[in-house]
């Protein structure tokens, strides 16, 4: 019930990125569905229908990823002081994500029913090209089977919720380690009684300001602190949606290195194995072998786990040799964001790259694509795009308060324009070699 409250109130905004994951759903229910059906019309080439099945795999693993990146830029589910009181603390918004992603979904895979059954016959409507067909991968003269359908369309809210769950789940905080110049200056002024606003009785710093109040963190121009949390206070460094200190690189950017080059050595070796077995792509094409598709797995995967590291690299080379301030400001805030926007980025590298090596493929095969292949590709690449502009978005609103700090000491508006300029145009200068480069390496041993 809380699920469905927050959903009917949230804003028009929020209501668009669970649109998306409607969408998403509903894309990837009917690619489900078609498999069943293609099943049911082919019931002596089990083969065939057990590998479209297994393609969709790859919808159903873009769905779940952009149903994570939704859920995490829901400010309806965000911790918030107080609501621990009235028992909804971390896992009891954990839960109501988990919730609101699978409402999302079962709406969608109800819409991928509706348009199936419609397309078959099943359904009155006005007449489609393909209404009442004995098309391939309908199977209009056969009839569903109820319990293999109702499973079909449940493992995308299920899967979904799941990842949800697993990504917001509440994480054990670290307390971060002691300093000994403010622990020599928090026991000065232990015997000291502050004021109301926080300064001790000497000109020293009272106890408000060592615990990191907002009366206590005023700065000389009056700007109070953003973080009103106590600076002794336990944090969760290890969630992944909270951005990293400018100062602190990600760590997975040597692991994502490590993986994307035996990514890489997979496809190369297995590339030249002529007497393997030979693995249909969707669309008919044809791969080397079935290690050459592990490898390509492997090179996407290298791709979304380098792009936070290789994110915060770039922050960092903007700020190289005598920065100015437009340099600095885009610097520290891509290093800042690194850990939001850097994954998002990888992932759509690693789409991008994938697309390239299928249109490859493409040209060198005498088949063409149909439309189930297409609609899983637009969904994929839908699914990526979208997962990196909900990124963008959240990482600008909570860059709302930084902006009115500048521009409240003077920051003319066409230095933050001409930083977010500046940060777009350093990253499509990274990232799009680097998906131009290591496309055509994935791609080299499918097209010899």
């Amino acid at each position: 019930m809380l699920a469905l409250r927050l959903t009917r109130v949230a804003h028009p905004a929020v209501q668009l990125r669970r649109l998306t994951v409607v969408a998403a759903s509903a894309g990837t229910g009917f690619l489900l569905l078609c498999s069943l059906g293609h099943a049911l019309g082919h019931p002596a080439d089990p083969s065939a229908a057990l590998l479209r099945l297994a393609w969709c795999a790859v919808p159903l693993a873009a769905t779940a990823y952009l149903a994570v990146a939704v859920a995490r830029s829901d400010p309806g589910t965000r911790p918030r002081g107080g609501l621990s009181a009235l028992g909804l603390g971390p896992a009891r918004l954990m839960a109501v994500s988990a919730a609101t992603t699978a409402l999302s979904c079962a709406f969608g895979a109800l819409l991928a029913l509706l348009l199936f059954l419609w397309l078959r016959g099943d359904l009155p409507g006005p007449p489609f090209p393909f209404h009442g067909a004995p098309h391939a991968v309908l199977a209009a003269r056969k009839r569903l089977p109820v319990p293999g359908t109702l499973l079909l369309l449940a493992t995308v809210p299920a899967v979904a919720s799941a990842a949800v769950a697993a990504a917001l789940r509440p994480r054990e905080p670290k307390a971060p380690p002691a300093r000994a110049a403010g622990t020599a200056r928090g026991t000065a002024h232990d015997d000291r009684e502050p004021h109301a606003d926080g300064i001790g009785t000497a000109g020293g710093i009272g106890t408000a300001e060592r615990n990191g109040t907002a009366e206590g963190n005023r700065t000389a121009g009056g700007i109070e602190a953003v973080d009103a949390r106590p600076a002794d206070a336990p944090v969760a460094d290890d969630d992944p949606g909270r951005p990293l200190p400018p100062d602190r690189s990600p760590t997975g950017l040597p692991w994502g290195i490590a993986v994307l080059a035996a990514g890489l050595t997979v496809e190369t070796y297995a590339g030249g194995a002529g007497d393997a077995a030979r693995a249909v792509l969707p669309g008919g094409l044809t791969a080397g072998s079935a290690p050459v598709l592990a490898g390509w797995l492997l090179t996407a995967v290298g791709l979304a786990l380098a792009g936070p590291g290789l994110t915060h690299l770039c922050g960092r080379l903007l700020q190289a040799v005598r920065p100015g301030a437009v340099r600095l400001l885009a610097g520290r805030v891509l290093m800042a964001e690194a850990g939001r926007i850097g994954s998002p980025l990888g992932v759509l590298c690693a789409v991008a790259s994938a697309a390239f090596a299928m249109i490859a493929l493409h040209g060198r095969a005498s088949g063409r694509f149909g439309p189930l292949t297409a609609l899983g590709a637009l969904l994929v690449a839908g699914c990526a795009v979208a997962a990196l502009v909900t990124a963008a978005v959240e990482a600008r609103q909570l860059r709302v308060g930084t902006t009115a700090a500048l521009r409240r000491l003077g920051a003319p508006a066409t230095v933050l324009r001409s930083a977010a300029a500046l940060r777009s145009a350093a990253l499509l200068a990274l990232f799009a070699p680097l998906t131009w480069a290591i496309a055509t390496l994935a791609a080299l041993p499918l097209t010899r």
